[in-house]
């Protein structure tokens, strides 16, 4: 088939979308499909990365948006361009990521005329934007021939304006990337010292600050023996540095943004790897990556994160934003190698159900699924 994907989100961002239209066009190159990713042009950027099989039109704006940021593309002819990208290509199936989000998913389901699919990931409630323009863009969405939530949760939430019948499939891992025998950083690798890693960008609701306060603590019941790493930036940083007491800034560690290449060996760095998001998250994808990679996992008790964490199993959930519970959850970690080592065991157990081909083979039969009925619904015409 000739499949075109459309997402704002792609490298050199890096995130969860991102991961998602990268992997599924890999898989999908794989199994003899013809694949063309249509995003937009960072600004600064070269992008020689990843430029084979994708199209850029217009220019990237980065937006606050849902407690976080969010990609936009501008620019004054978008809808021209895809015009002639789709005449070009010629897709039988047009997927498009985050279908409702302005500008170029928007865009994109309004002037294909193949067979489309669109994937939901956000899990964001009500809000005012979306009751204004609802009637606009539930127009939109139901030119889509089928749906796809990335979780149970965004289900829920984009039920909220679009009913109908969606197919839930999850966001996927690279579980031969992230793997218990790669390698860790040596400079962090002390006996004497349990690492606990965050990962993410420095968002305010990814909860860094909720791990900040909880540091003390952990510090103090495990005598010393943990440290915070913290991989991820973002404008905010600076404001989360100044959080760290004087007095605990050995044991906190702020990496920065760090290269795509080198995330799996901070993976196997960290000894437990922590999310504390307050909300607001579809789907846990830095959980499964920590989860292949062979780490315990400690997560904030929310509905996206449930959808990959089995609850004492193969992860550890606390009330969001407690940050006494978060505190004497990671100290008894930190004193128990045992259970981090069954825990880890198991969330490796369960990162191998969200591999990559798995998810893929979701996708492609919906696809096959959609492109027949178009062709059936030609043929009777």
């Amino acid at each position: 088939m000739r499949i075109g994907v459309v997402s704002q989100a792609y490298y050199p961002r890096y995130g969860g979308i991102t991961e998602h239209v990268h992997h599924t066009a890999v898989e999908l190159r794989r199994r003899g499909h013809e694949v063309t990713i249509i995003t937009s042009r960072f600004r600064d950027s070269l992008e020689t990365n990843h430029s084979q099989g994708v199209e850029r039109v217009g220019y990237n704006l980065l937006v606050p948006f849902n407690r976080a940021f969010v990609d936009l593309t501008i620019g004054l002819t978008l809808r021209q361009q895809l015009r002639r990208l789709f005449r070009a290509h010629d897709f039988e199936v047009l997927h498009t990521h985050c279908p409702n989000a302005p500008s170029l998913p928007i865009l994109a389901v309004q002037e294909a005329t193949c067979a489309q699919v669109g994937t939901f990931h956000a899990m964001a409630g009500r809000g005012l934007l979306q009751d204004a323009f609802q009637r606009y863009l539930a127009a939109t969405v139901s030119r889509l021939d089928a749906r796809i939530a990335v979780s149970a949760t965004a289900e829920a939430s984009t039920r909220l304006y679009y009913p109908g019948h969606y197919h839930v499939i999850p966001n996927g891992v690279d579980v031969e990337r992230f793997h218990p025998d790669v390698e860790p950083l040596g400079r962090w690798s002390d006996p004497g010292r349990v690492n606990l890693l965050f990962v993410g960008r420095l968002d305010p609701r990814k909860g860094l600050q909720v791990l900040l306060g909880a540091m003390p603590e952990v510090v103090e019941r495990t005598r010393g023996r943990a440290r915070l790493l913290i991989v991820g930036d973002s404008y905010l940083r600076p404001r989360f540095e100044a959080q760290v007491p004087s007095a605990m800034r050995a044991f906190v560690h702020f990496a920065g943004h760090v290269p795509s290449g080198d995330l799996p060996r901070w993976y196997a760095t960290g000894d437990i790897f922590v999310s504390p998001a307050s909300g607001n998250e579809s789907f846990g994808i830095v959980l499964l990556e920590a989860m292949a990679a062979g780490r315990a996992v400690v997560a904030s008790d929310i509905p996206g994160y449930r959808s990959v964490v089995n609850p004492d199993e193969d992860g550890v959930l606390f009330e969001p934003g407690n940050v006494p519970a978060l505190a004497r959850t990671l100290a008894a970690l930190v004193d128990d190698p045992a259970r981090r080592a069954a825990l880890a065991g198991r969330g490796r157990a369960r990162a191998l159900q969200f591999a990559w081909p798995k998810v893929t083979e979701q996708i492609e039969a919906l696809y096959r699924e959609v492109v027949g009925r178009r062709s059936e619904v030609t043929e009777t015409v």
